[in-house]
């Protein structure tokens, strides 16, 4: 057990005294402007410095030495703020972004560097991943974004070389639409959560290509055995354990990095140094949460408020009012608040695997806090969570991965499993019976006594842009293997596979099938990912599409944009160890 934690009596990690003080040091993350927070983020007030607008943009990428954990580390910075400015577009506007890599010469993050406009729809050389769409920025060199804004909404950037994210890389995106809103608010402020580590993000990897087990502390233990025994009967405890056993996996290994590793950050800024956005009683603030995080799933709820969802990943919903809801990596949700009954209200991000969180305040002057509520109990995932549901595994054979569908007797009810899995060393399972879930707010969410946010309840403002019946599907299965910390599509790493072919301006139909005990936000660079509800009708249209496990999810997609694409896992360590594929749009 690191040193840096205590145990409590429900078994869930808590800092220490010597890290909490070391956190309270750590208010803001902004070389040069002191530790302290700096007032909240309204887009619409004045003095904001961190906040920059128009169509000519000046971004330096620099190392600059931030304090997040008590001691000094180099972050990747943009114009020396961590997170990066926030900046603001219109639509209908052509923008110029002139990037300068000033990297120091033998930086551990690296010589070149990078920028992806997340979810922004623009010309394949102006995306920003180096090696498919452009070379990168060299050390010394300038790089020059123009395009034009074609969409409104919360959207962030980020860098697309190496670890840059993780380190610190990362910054919101507003852009102002052309025409009014469909919704009304007063005071307008974004929230970005992220996870920050003191350690060398690559040699993080490394650790988790040795022992990604290393952040799973809370595994079952004979006192869990005894509670299931006492729950379920012997039979199915043993049954159980020997199911989890055979697929050489643990039920309460949600993520692969967590609190354990991480310090959970809203807008830069730790949990004691107090984020805090200003309302006035009565008033509606619109907060755009945006996950830049490269590894974390949070669950967010502002205890005593309920929040009205009016658009997701920048793209407006019909509104929905909920207690709570779940942001995968990457994804981007608006709510509308109208906070009156008291003067401060808690904005409380706890990671999945309920090993940490981040909270803020709202509240109508600096310096107030509310109560910050208890990290929930640690979730357990069950054989149901992976589409093994209704079945009897006991017998089988996990190792041998022989599961391509022709062998498993009654198969026509069963996923059917592309040949390159069978066999393969790099999978450690497969799912049998996945399915949508749409209306499952996730594991960890259910019945807890909260109204839960889930894809099935929101549902795009507008009809389906294009119309058209995709011509055709391309099924696509999430792989991995825990112990090896392999992750793929259909069994095979980027290295290995070969391009996707679009055709230009086709439609069709992606089929996401998770043969993982992980939840993989996927994302598709160029085009909009047209989620389908469980009938296949248009229902949602995202950029990145959260797949739990035991999960079997459609989209459409318009490939209307010609050139070299990257889809990947947007968690940072699975893409980096291979859930990538490069898609290619050809006339």
């Amino acid at each position: 057990m690191s040193s840096d934690h205590s145990i409590r009596r429900d078994g869930l990690a808590t800092p220490s005294r010597r890290r909490f003080v070391q956190g309270l040091a750590a208010g803001g993350a902004i070389a040069g402007l002191g530790l302290w927070p700096r007032t909240g983020w309204a887009l619409r007030s004045p003095g904001q410095s961190t906040v920059l607008s128009g169509t000519e943009f000046d971004l330096a990428i620099g190392e600059t030495p931030v304090n997040i954990t008590g001691r000094l580390r180099p972050a990747v910075t943009v114009n020396g703020s961590l997170p990066a400015p926030l900046l603001r577009w219109r639509e209908g506007t052509t923008v110029n972004l002139r990037v300068s890599n000033r990297l120091p010469s033998g930086s551990i993050h690296g010589q070149q560097t990078s920028i992806h406009w997340h979810g922004i729809l623009l010309p394949a050389n102006m995306d920003g991943v180096p090696g498919l769409s452009f070379d990168g920025i060299g050390r010394g060199e300038t790089y020059h974004y123009r395009f034009a804004v074609n969409q409104a909404g919360t959207y962030w950037y980020h860098s697309h070389s190496g670890f840059q994210e993780q380190a610190g890389l990362y910054g919101p995106l507003i852009i102002d639409p052309a025409g009014p809103e469909p919704f009304a608010f007063d005071r307008d402020y974004v929230v970005m959560l992220s996870d920050w580590t003191d350690l060398d993000p690559a040699a993080l990897f490394a650790r988790l290509k040795k022992m990604p087990g290393h952040d799973n502390y809370y595994r079952r233990t004979v006192g869990d055995f005894i509670r299931d025994v006492s729950d379920d009967g012997l039979r199915a405890t043993l049954a159980d354990r020997g199911m989890w056993g055979r697929m050489r996996m643990t039920p309460t290994d949600l993520s692969d990095v967590n609190g354990n590793t991480y310090t959970y950050l809203m807008n830069g800024t730790t949990t004691p140094g107090n984020w805090t956005c200003l309302f006035r009683s009565g008033e509606k603030v619109r907060l755009r949460f945006i996950n830049g995080s490269s590894m974390t799933h949070f669950d967010v709820r502002i205890p005593g408020l309920k929040m009205t969802v009016v658009a997701a990943d920048g793209q407006n919903v019909h509104p929905v009012t909920v207690d709570e809801f779940r942001i995968a990596t990457a994804e981007t949700f608006d709510v509308i608040v109208e906070p009156a009954s008291q003067d401060a209200f808690t904005i409380f991000a706890q990671d999945m695997g309920r090993t940490g969180f981040v909270a803020g305040t709202l509240a109508v002057r600096e310096g107030l806090r509310a109560p910050v509520p208890a990290v929930d109990p640690r979730p357990i995932l069950t054989m149901a969570d992976m589409g093994h549901g209704g079945m009897d595994h006991a017998g089988m054979d996990h190792g041998s991965m022989d599961h391509s569908g022709h062998d498993m007797g009654s198969a026509a009810s069963m996923q059917q499993h592309p040949a390159s899995e069978t066999g393969n060393p790099l999978m450690d399972m497969q799912t049998m019976t996945p399915a949508p879930k749409l209306e499952d707010p996730g594991i960890g969410l259910r019945d807890n006594g909260r109204k839960v946010l889930s894809y099935a309840m929101l549902r795009s403002l507008f009809e389906d842009p294009d119309g058209r019946d995709p011509d055709r599907d391309i099924e696509l299965h999430l792989t991995g293997h825990m112990e090896k910390f392999a992750w793929g599509f259909n069994g095979r790493k980027f290295s290995e596979a070969e391009p996707l072919r679009f055709n230009y301006g086709e439609r069709l139909r992606i089929v996401l099938v998770n043969d993982t005990m992980m939840t993989h936000p996927i994302h598709l660079h160029g085009m909009w990912s047209d989620l389908e509800d469980e009938g296949g009708n248009f229902h949602l249209r995202k950029h990145t599409i959260d797949m739990p496990p035991g999960t079997r999810r459609s989209y459409r997609v318009r490939a209307d944009a010609l050139g070299s694409w990257a889809y990947h896992c947007h968690l940072l360590y699975h893409m980096e160890a291979g859930m990538m594929r490069q898609v290619r749009v050809d006339e």
